[in-house]
């Protein structure tokens, strides 16, 4: 089911955003407040300092992992039950506020997982990312341990993506440059490659869907604006960035699952 309701919510504080899922994130006001704090010495002109903080808060990790914002919120957003998302609409205001403000890249972006994913992701199956995704604009941040490696059955995604928002200004690891899809992203499976030993390519295409299933607001209203520009058809070859394989665990799967 679409994502709707929170853009009737007003735009509030970090504060008030995240005061409706404490007992889901028990450390997010003390996170909150640092979050802030980083975001005090933005220059003039950038986001105003509560949609920055949102930002910076969802990129933030401490332990346990699963008491971490963006885990929860996208295990959230990927529960049938919609009901589930109501807590979150105050902070869903406040972020996809601030990310569309944002320019939208369109450009190739990767992510990795430690497993063979081809039977989910077959060629020509159309799908949905509920959560958000993390991106990153380096390819050496994939060789990692901690994402994709070098060894053991591992798949890469290649993403031809539109939406995707840079987001490294406000994140807490900026050495990753981070990317961000935001939710509820629909994409379709074009093929599917062997690399290597053990090492599978699978490449996808954001597609858009017939309706929104899930829409910005403007800063000021309920004024809906689009996630991504259309791309003409004689648009030049899309820039490779990258997207990671989450930092612990993210996405539609285990992996996709977090940031």
């Amino acid at each position: 089911m679409p994502i709707q309701g929170y853009e009737k919510k007003p735009l509030v504080t970090l504060e008030e955003a995240v005061e409706p899922v404490v007992s889901y994130v028990p450390d997010v006001k003390r996170m909150a407040y640092i979050a802030k704090m980083k975001c005090t010495g933005l220059s003039a002109g950038e986001l105003p300092i509560d949609q920055a903080a949102s930002i910076t808060l969802y990129s933030m990790e401490w332990e346990p992992q699963e008491e971490c914002l963006y885990y929860v919120l996208n295990q959230t957003l990927r529960n049938e039950n919609r009901k589930k998302v109501m807590p979150w609409f105050l902070f869903l205001r406040l972020i996809l506020t601030a990310l569309a403000q944002l320019p939208s890249m369109m450009s190739n972006v990767y992510r990795g997982i430690k497993r063979d994913m081809r039977k989910e992701y077959p060629e020509g199956k159309t799908f949905v990312w509920w959560g958000f995704s993390s991106c990153t604009s380096k390819l050496t941040v994939l060789q990692n341990e901690q994402f994709l490696g070098t060894t053991g059955p591992r798949t890469l995604f290649t993403i031809e993506c539109d939406s995707g928002k840079d987001i490294r200004k406000y994140s807490c690891f900026q050495a990753e440059d981070e990317i961000l899809l935001p939710a509820a992203r629909q994409f379709k499976v074009m093929g599917c490659l062997t690399q290597g030993k053990d090492l599978y390519l699978i490449q996808l295409k954001e597609i858009q869907p017939p309706y929104p299933l899930i829409e910005f607001v403007s800063t000021t209203s309920s004024k809906k604006i689009p996630l991504a520009p259309t791309v003409p058809s004689s648009s030049k070859p899309m820039v490779p960035t990258i997207i990671t394989p989450g930092r612990t665990v993210k996405n539609q799967f285990s992996f996709i699952v977090n940031r």
